[in-house]
């Protein structure tokens, strides 16, 4: 593919691989052979010709490229040793390209739960096919919609998933109402029963009402704050031991269940694998809440330029846990596109993926990383790269 110059750099390196340092030679031909390797996932996708030239396959695109601030701050970093593409360890993946020009509306239910469990399930489908019937293609549900929060229910409530939806009624309803409305749905989580142990559990499903993942809660809710709250998950719940990402009709989906939110690495590995968006189902208390709900929310968009979602239970102030409430939903600009106060509800937002490009053209964060000085690493998807038989995004 010919291409025409637009900087000619010393030490270039490329951004998804290592590669040798190229020495740039003054008056050299100004048009090349480009190199497969892209070092912008965009509309506008850089490249590295093999003389090192920082290249854009159509000639009047390169032209305006090289008028543009933002790319040459791109280009003055990849010129220093910065390595950036070690900050990530294997090496970050661009989001895929989604269904439907990645344009979504999504739909995130706030439930009130109560402690008879047939109204529970009965009341999450009623308000899940109201909003499919309002055009919702992305539903999520609140964390443990299907039974009150504390030690003495999870074990009543809990349901064992593997032996198959007919053990599983909430879990059947889910995947009904998803087959009939044909909508996707991030099922909140449940308490699950396997093996002896209980967990936190979500399930997606898609649009024909086939179960896509299931991930298990991987930080446990334990914490003591004297005179205010103290609550130990690990007192009954077992953490899981694995990621969720998956590809769905509505894009690349990663999922964390309320607490997870607290640990960036967990949100920085989603998008390092790609995901559009981070559903976080939960169910913040009075304590926590009003401090920390929606700063954790903006915070995990922004680091990661990623829209984030988050599904609370209703507050019920007589029960013995307290939700805070205030279900959001915010951009990969740490805008607030939805949200709502503590009652039931639910709220709806158009997402647009290409935001997502947008913003990390402005700043370009993944070609401004020091891998030189830092990286994270990926353990399970090394894992899964060295032993394609395993499991997984899903545990």
């Amino acid at each position: 593919m010919s291409v025409r110059r637009i900087g000619n750099l010393r030490r270039l390196t490329c951004c998804l691989r290592p590669c040798s340092f190229h020495q740039v030679q003054p008056g050299a031909a100004r048009s090349f052979v480009c190199n497969p390797d892209p070092l912008v996932y965009s509309k506008q996708a850089l490249a590295y010709s093999r003389f090192g030239f920082l290249c854009h396959p159509t000639g009047p695109l390169s032209r305006s490229l090289l008028s543009s601030r933002s790319y040459k701050v791109i280009t003055a970093a990849m010129a220093s040793d910065f390595q950036s593409q070690w900050a990530r360890r294997p090496h970050s993946e661009p989001p895929p390209k989604a269904p439907n020009g990645g344009k979504y509306k999504i739909a995130v239910c706030q439930l009130c739960v109560t402690s008879d469990k047939e109204t529970n399930i009965a009341n999450a489908r009623d308000r899940i096919e109201a909003a499919a019937d309002k055009g919702a293609q992305l539903i999520v549900l609140p964390e443990m919609w299907n039974c009150p929060i504390s030690h003495e229910s999870f074990p009543i409530y809990a349901e064992e998933i593997d032996a198959g939806l007919e053990v599983s009624p909430s879990l059947a309803m889910l995947a009904d109402v998803a087959r009939k409305k044909k909508v996707t749905i991030v099922g909140g989580s449940i308490p699950e029963r396997s093996g002896g142990n209980l967990y936190n559990t979500c399930c997606v499903f898609d649009r024909n009402g086939d179960l896509k993942a299931k991930f298990r809660k991987v930080h446990l809710f334990d914490i003591d704050i004297p005179r205010k709250i103290t609550f130990r998950e690990s007192d009954t719940l077992t953490p899981g031991e694995g990621l969720c990402v998956v590809d769905l009709d509505v894009g690349r989906v990663a999922v964390g269940i309320c607490y997870d939110i607290r640990f960036p690495e967990m949100a920085m590995l989603y998008a390092s694998r790609g995901a559009h968006i981070i559903c976080y189902p939960g169910a913040f208390n009075m304590v926590t809440g009003p401090l920390h709900w929606e700063l954790l929310q903006k915070a995990r968009a922004v680091d990661n330029q990623i829209f984030v979602v988050t599904c609370s239970q209703a507050r019920i102030p007589s029960a013995d846990y307290t939700a805070w409430g205030h279900s959001t939903v915010v951009g990969p600009f740490g805008e607030i596109l939805a949200t709502t106060e503590h009652e039931e509800a639910t709220i709806f937002a158009d997402i647009d993926y290409s935001e997502l490009d947008t913003r990390r053209q402005n700043m370009p964060l993944e070609f401004q990383r020091r891998g030189n000085l830092y990286h994270l690493t990926d353990v399970t998807r090394k894992e899964l790269a060295a032993n394609p038989m395993k499991q997984g995004s899903t545990s």
